[in-house]
């Protein structure tokens, strides 16, 4: 795959999520990342049809960085915390490594406690 391809690739998988329920089934279309499919859905219970930005690309060999920002409202349980309704504009980065069309390895970067003080539980408040 050139570069190009990747961005591409990476793109429609952002943009048949984002804003959309996210089932196994969709996501094992584009990666081959249990543990990417297991955070996704955990996250997806707290804040459903979360919207995903991007904002930047950084693209190296088979390796896609993108740096965005999550939008969702915390309408279920998050980490036993019950939902408070409080809308979420999370920055974070992502790492994707993709191999013949599926992502196969990945690493989320974000900001816990920028989340917590979103929600109101930030421990300085």
């Amino acid at each position: 795959m050139i570069a190009i391809d990747l961005r591409t690739f990476v793109t429609d998988y952002w943009n048949t999520i984002s804003g959309k329920p996210k089932t196994p089934e969709v996501l094992r279309r584009f990666m081959i990342d249990e543990e990417l499919i297991r955070h996704i859905m955990a996250f997806e219970n707290p804040f459903p049809c979360y919207e995903l930005i991007a904002e930047d690309y950084i693209i190296d060999g088979d390796k896609v960085c993108v740096i965005g920002r999550v939008l969702g409202t915390h309408k279920g349980n998050l980490m036993g915390l019950p939902p408070t309704g409080k809308s979420v504009d999370l920055p974070f980065s992502v790492m994707y490594q993709i191999k013949n069309d599926k992502i196969v390895n990945s690493r989320l970067f974000f900001n816990q406690m920028e989340l917590m003080n979103q929600l109101g539980y930030s421990i300085f408040n």
